[in-house]
């Protein structure tokens, strides 16, 4: 749990790169803050 009591702010989480960022740090415990211009791929990613 390297990102564990860490936060991370993602922009584009939605798809592509910024999805897999975010779900990479969210596997590694990080407390996720997503952002997307896609409501729907925001629900997807979180």
């Amino acid at each position: 749990m390297r990102f564990a009591n860490q936060v991370a702010i993602v922009t584009g989480a939605g798809r592509g790169i910024g999805h897999a960022i975010a779900v990479r740090l969210a596997s590694e415990g990080a407390r996720m803050a997503c952002v997307s211009r896609s409501e729907e791929n925001a629900k997807r990613t979180a």
